[in-house]
């Protein structure tokens, strides 16, 4: 399609999108529908009560197998219903982060969704922007392309006027214009996009450990049931009752809301990390987050406010203090008067320079563009006074890369440079004068200030400035002076960093800044105890080991770091053991965030490169929004345990009666019966279970370090099989026998239909009672119920009443208390039920203290024992 250099206008953009479709890739080759929904009903917990069912219909009792069935039917809808809504929640949550391109429209740039691109646009490219289709380059500036993801070759392409660009692929380095050829389905990245559609990605340790839970819960009903099963067939008990008593251990010992509560809990999660700026880009690394041990951060933009504001300028006149608000071009000036027209001539090399401006939206004025190079304008604004400011188009740019740490342009005869002190220094003619501004440079460092080098070159006559590299220019420099910029600290900033460090985690500054800046803003933020230790990139073993000994300490600052560096820093602390958390938002930094085990990546000043490497996005770029999302992150964690926890203690009342019915012989009868047992996990327990899924992160859950164990460990077994379990279920049986002993009935004998419903009812019924103080229990692992605020989660509450509701339903609705074969509890059974709810709660309560007492005395042996040295990697 035709183009223009002045671009499209509006109507033809509109017409072509109508023509050509919106510029999006064809959606991912999900699994369809119809096999997410069976396999719902194929997974290990529902191919045992599958299993279950069979036995049910070979026993003779076809109601039962029908129950059964109807549990996994109505657990597989629920499952695969929250599911879908957990994937249409990251959907939208992805949503938050629309790509957008810079396209000159109707001769003007304008910044467009990608999805509105169109071929024949003209889109305008910067260093870290993805290109958002195939397109062809009219002109570069120091180009080059990371074309890594198609061609697997890491080197960057060199890219000039008339050479093919392909979308999805990133600028390197340098700017660029292009016009559009491709769009959507048509791209080089959509045909790859559907060869490599059905690949899986690996598991996450998260679902890894859930999978452990299943197999373990399985494996041990399983086994449980089969072994009973044989040997009450061996000492003459019924087939029909073996059979059933396999049946209810099956059904007893599986958490059937196991798998959708997991789900639910990690969307709920992510959406509370998204109402608090930050966004997850995939559900399970909600809780790795809260894994984190040490965090690698940024400086600029993520510990600072990124507004940059020149503060001070110095020249070989003098030094000149700016006093102005933001990016507004008024301010005060002081200092020598000699130096105002030095200081104004190196303003305005140091905006020629520079891409960045600034402009006025209302009421304010704001960057446009790079916010260094935007303060860059304002100052020379601020300093032109009434000669104002020419804006000639340089002849020739060479665009900033890490390895010069600077940036030029050609303007006429004249090279202008500006960058890094260090890179710009050692190239100045004068030495002397050098030397002088290497002390100015200090002071300026200590203050906090970033500071930027400007020098100046006449060419000589004859210079092939088309044809030259930048190090073949950029030599014999005249030094105009030093930039000095202040970007304040954030002020959230100080509080989260000890967070951070109350609840375990390390934290260290990795910047590309100077390292005296980097230490002024470390003591300014507390990220320094005491003086900062401070490394230079240049000073950093080669080797893993000593790389990792040197970094892997609180409050490291580790200045003008290559990429390479960063990478390796992250693959040393790995190494030591750390779960990393690892900050950036360039496209250097992309490497560093895809090892890292957390990538968080600035969602306003990062560029897409970093954006698709990381698994957290920062909406805010606030580092004290990381903190908050390591907070979500072991809540998530936490609440996973706690509906576990809930799970298992009512799977503990549920099996203990077929466990004494079966030992017994038949000479005590059965207590709860299995279609009781599946109203109670299906019926009752669900929505409490939901609700604990949903608890809010506890006040101490960051003062402490992160924890290092599984899900279902020594301690959650412990709770559940010795303490919360035992009681209920000795609660559960002790009132059914109360209940038939009251009416005669005497050990051996079969008790009359009529009493042997009611007293199952009450077992019932003090099941649902215990369940829903377990509920409370479950809601922290260390304080006791009545330490708690009980409104503090009033789905809880909501779920409880309607536990209240379905007990009375289940009981006193005559039809359904039929089929699961209870009657209503004797009035004196079911007050005597409720007794359940004080006694599971104080033995809970005695529990956590004891527990709490003997921590408290290991901990009082250990400090008196001779200090051990630190470990090189973190306990647990």
């Amino acid at each position: 399609m035709e183009t223009r250099e002045q671009g499209l206008t509006s109507a033809e953009a509109r017409k072509r999108l109508a023509d050509t479709g919106t510029n999006e890739l064809p959606g991912v080759r999900r699994v369809p529908v119809l096999r997410r929904f069976l396999s719902q009903f194929t997974n290990f917990f529902a191919l045992l009560l599958w299993g279950a069912a069979a036995l049910a219909l070979v026993a003779r009792i076809p109601e039962l197998a029908i129950a059964v069935s109807a549990v996994v039917i109505i657990n597989g809808l629920f499952a695969f219903a929250q599911e879908e809504r957990a994937t249409q929640a990251a959907a939208k949550l992805r949503g938050l982060l629309p790509t957008q391109v810079t396209v000159v429209r109707d001769g003007a740039p304008t910044k467009v969704p990608a999805a509105e691109v169109v071929p024949g646009d003209v889109v305008i490219l910067a260093a870290g922007d993805r290109l958002p289709a195939d397109l062809t380059f009219l002109s570069t500036d120091s180009c080059t392309a990371d074309e890594s993801m198609l061609s697997g070759e890491s080197l960057a392409v060199v890219k000039e006027a008339g050479d093919a660009g392909f979308g999805g692929t990133f600028l390197a380095n340098g700017t660029a214009e292009a016009c559009v050829t491709a769009t959507g389905n048509n791209t080089r990245l959509a045909e790859i996009a559907s060869l490599t559609s059905h690949v899986v990605p690996p598991p996450t340790p998260l679902q890894r450990e859930l999978r452990r839970v299943v197999r373990t819960i399985s494996s041990v009903a399983l086994g449980f049931g089969v072994t009973f099963c044989i040997i009450s067939i061996l000492v003459g008990t019924p087939l029909h009752n073996a059979l059933l008593f396999a049946i209810g251990v099956a059904v007893a010992m599986i958490p059937e809301g196991l798998l959708p509560t997991v789900t639910l809990s990690l969307a709920v999660g992510a959406q509370r990390m998204a109402d608090r700026n930050a966004l997850v880009r995939n559900l399970q690394a909600v809780e790795t987050l809260g894994s984190a041990t040490f965090i690698c951060t940024d400086k600029t933009g993520t510990l600072t406010q990124n507004r940059m504001n020149v503060v001070e300028v110095w020249t070989p006149e003098g030094m000149v203090a700016v006093d102005g608000e933001g990016y507004s071009p008024v301010a005060g000036i002081t200092g020598p008067s000699s130096a105002t027209d030095p200081a104004r001539r190196l303003a305005w090399a140091a905006r020629t320079a520079s891409r960045g401006r600034i402009r006025r939206a209302g009421e304010e004025w704001i960057a446009d563009g790079d916010p260094m190079e935007a303060a860059l304008d304002a100052l020379a604004h601020r300093l032109a006074g009434p000669v104002g400011l020419s804006d000639p188009e340089p002849t020739r740019r060479f665009a900033f890369d890490p390895v010069r740490r600077r940036e030029s342009v050609i303007l006429g005869a004249e090279l202008l440079v500006k960058g890094a002190p260090e890179s710009m220094l050692p190239l100045c003619s004068n030495t002397g004068l050098a030397d002088r501004a290497s002390e100015e440079l200090t002071g300026m460092a200590n203050r906090g200030l970033r500071v930027l080098a400007v020098a100046s070159r006449t060419l000589p006559r004859g210079t092939r400035v088309d044809e030259a590299a930048p190090e073949e220019l950029e030599h014999d420099l005249v030094l105009e002076g030093l930039v000095g910029l202040h970007d304040p600290p954030r002020p959230g900033v100080p509080e989260a960093i000890r967070q951070a460090r109350q609840a375990g985690i390390r934290i260290a500054m990795i910047t590309g800044d100077h390292p005296v800046t980097a230490a002024a803003i470390a003591r300014q933020t507390g990220l320094a105890l005491g003086d900062p230790v401070v490394v230079e990139g240049r000073d950093l073993p080669p080797d893993e080991e000593s790389l990792g000994e040197l970094i892997d300490h609180d409050g490291v600052v580790v200045s003008r770091v290559s990429p390479e560096q960063k990478l390796a820093i992250a693959r040393a602390l790995q190494r030591r053991g750390h779960v990393l958390a690892m900050t950036g938002d360039g496209v250097n930094d992309g490497p560093a965030l895809s090892e890292a085990d957390i990538g968080v990546a600035m969602g306003m000043t990062g560029t897409d490169v970093a954006r698709e490497a990381a698994d957290l996005v920062l909406l805010d770029d606030n580092f004290a929004t990381i903190i908050i999302a390591v907070e979500q992150g072991r809540a998530t964690y936490t609440n996973i345990r706690r509906f576990l926890t809930y799970h298992l203690t009512s799977n503990v009342s549920e099996l203990l009666p077929f466990v004494v019915w079966i030992l017994s012989g038949g000479s005590f009868p059965l207590a709860l019966g299995v279609l009781q047992i599946l109203a109670l996990d299906i019926g009752t327990d669900l929505l409490p279970a939901l609700a604990l899924g949903g608890e809010k992160p506890s006040p101490d859950v960051l003062r402490k370090p992160p924890e290092k164990r599984h899900l279902m460990d020594g301690a959650l077994l412990t709770r559940v099989f010795v303490v919360l379990g035992p009681v209920q279920a000795a609660f559960a049986l002790g009132i059914f026998t109360l209940v038939l002993w009251g009416s005669g009935w005497t050990w051996g004998a079969q008790p009359a239909p009529g009493l042997l419903a009611t007293a199952s009812g009450a077992a019932f019924c003090t099941v649902v009672v215990g369940q829903m103080a377990n509920a409370v229990a479950c809601r922290s692992a260390t304080r006791p119920a009545w330490r708690i605020n009980w409104f503090s989660n009033r789905m809880l509450l909501v779920a409880v009443l309607v536990e209240v509701a379905l007990l009375l339903f289940f009981l006193f609705f005559a039809p359904l208390a039929g089929v699961l074969g209870h009657a209503p509890p004797p009035l004196e059974g079911a007050l005597f039920s409720l007794l359940v709810v004080p006694t599971l709660l104080s033995v809970d309560g005695l529990h956590k203290f004891l527990r709490h007492r003997r921590r408290d005395n290991r901990s009082r042996a250990g400090s008196q024992r001779p200090a051990d040295p630190p470990p090189l990697k973190p306990e647990g």
